[in-house]
């Protein structure tokens, strides 16, 4: 089953470790070994996480010698961001003319 790219960012900001790594990554890119150290489970088990937001585009790997270095990619939430903030518009517009529509009717007794 294909993902659409939207599905694929969504699903890997659902974790919280990567949701983790991505607000460690906002400071500075850093090594995967630097990146487990402040989560309590294994090196392989964050890197596992750091492949699923590197293959949704949210980050971006380098390798230099034997260091994997992360570091964050802002372009790859535009996608997510863009999104949210047509949800969240039509959301308080929408709440917006409810108030309104509210308001008249409690005026009207």
């Amino acid at each position: 089953m294909s993902r659409d790219s939207l599905s694929t960012s969504l699903i890997a900001m659902a974790h919280p470790v990567r949701r983790g790594v991505m607000d460690r990554l906002q400071r500075s890119p850093a090594r995967v070994t630097d990146l487990a150290a402040g989560f309590d489970i294994s090196l392989a088990a964050v890197s596992r996480h750091v492949k699923v937001l590197e293959d949704a585009g949210l980050v971006a790997r380098t390798i230099e010698g034997r260091d994997h270095i992360i570091a964050g990619r802002p372009e790859g939430w535009s996608e997510a961001a863009d999104w949210i903030d047509e949800r969240s518009r039509a959301w308080g517009l929408g709440l917006m003319a409810l108030k309104t529509i509210l308001e008249a009717e409690d005026g009207d007794r």
